[in-house]
């Protein structure tokens, strides 16, 4: 059951993810004109990357470790995903590598 969850969590993040970079790309075009489908494969490889460093709250968590010691206050658990059933290795592997992987597909 998890494995599926995990699964329809990333057919999600793809579709969204796809829809909001194809109407970047369509204002790109719209802006500074070119061809739609390489401003396409750009910033599905940008995105698909982006994901890929930041798709984890482990960035979120090392800005706060400062923070959080100044105040004494315990660190964040590690299980605490906010109902997430991916990890940063789930999203990578099943979100911003697709990405990428599209992403130059449509730039050859």
């Amino acid at each position: 059951m998890t494995v599926l969850r995990g699964l329809r969590e990333a057919l999600l993040l793809l579709v969204v993810v796809g829809a909001l970079v194809a109407v970047a790309a369509m204002i790109w075009v719209a802006v500074a004109g070119g061809d739609y489908t390489a401003r396409l494969g750009i910033g599905l490889v940008v995105v698909g990357g982006l994901l890929g460093v930041t798709g984890d709250l482990t960035m979120s968590r090392i800005g706060m470790l400062g923070p959080r010691a100044i105040f004494g206050a315990a660190g964040e658990r590690e299980t605490a995903g906010g109902g997430r059933v991916l990890t940063g290795v789930g999203i990578f592997l099943f979100v911003g590598l697709p990405l990428i992987v599209v992403g130059v597909l449509l730039l050859t």
